[in-house]
Order: C-alpha cells, then sequence, then structure tokens
C-alpha cells in the first residue's frame, strides 16, 4: 500500500497550472523564494472569477501537489468564494495527504490567503 494516494501522485507527477503567470492580476507567497519551501501561487480575474490560477512551488512533492490542486479548485470562483477554502478540503481533494505532511496544505492556504489579500487591496474602492 502506498504512502500517498493515487490523486496525489497524479498531482505531483502532472503538476496542473505550474509554472509562472505574465501579467497576473495578484500573487501570493507562501515562504521565501530561494530559502527552503515555497509556494508562489498567481491568479487572473476577469468577469469577477477567477479565469486563471497558476503556481510555482519549491519544495517536497505534497507542497507541489497541494499547488497544484489548489488552482483547480479556485478556478471559476470569486475572490470572495476562494477565501473559505481551508487546508481539510485540499487534502481532501487530493485523497489524503500522511499526517506529517499535511502541514502542506496549510502552506499552500497561505499562499492563497496572500494572494487574495494582494488581489483585495489593489482593487479596494477609495
Amino acid at each position: 500500500m502506498s504512502r500517498f494516494s493515487e490523486t496525489l501522485t497524479d498531482h505531483f507527477q502532472a503538476p496542473r497550472h505550474a509554472g509562472c503567470m505574465e501579467a497576473a492580476d495578484a500573487i501570493g507567497i507562501a515562504g521565501t523564494p530561494g530559502q527552503g519551501r515555497c509556494l508562489i501561487l498567481y491568479l487572473k480575474v476577469s468577469d469577477g472569477r477567477v479565469a486563471r490560477a497558476q503556481f510555482e512551488a519549491h519544495g517536497c512533492g505534497v507542497t507541489i501537489a497541494c499547488g497544484s490542486v489548489l488552482t483547480e479548485l479556485v478556478e471559476g470562483r470569486s475572490p470572495e468564494e476562494c477565501k473559505p477554502l481551508n487546508a481539510d478540503q485540499l487534502i481532501a481533494a487530493l485523497d489524503g495527504i500522511p499526517p506529517d505532511k499535511q502541514d502542506c496544505a496549510g502552506f499552500a492556504i497561505r499562499a492563497l490567503q496572500n494572494v487574495l489579500l494582494q488581489f483585495q487591496s489593489k482593487n479596494a474602492v477609495s
């Protein structure tokens, strides 16, 4: 029996929406680029919905899988609808994460919270 679910393994081996996004509407970072684990989340918002999400991740396979599944979960939602997403939902979407790696889901959610804060501050009505 594998330590990782088939879904998690698939997202690690073939991550969805991986790579830098040019002209992103907002960028959220968890960690520090070049200094250990890092996840950068990019959002493009159109007509009040996340039209595209991409990520870059440096770290373990679970961190990469969390970034991948997170992009799938946010696309099509409004930024407001993305706010309640949490680590448990990422874990469920990956059909489980081993207990010693569950902090990776929280790490990805931190990047989401940061990108949403940046989007909100850039689009605040004066």
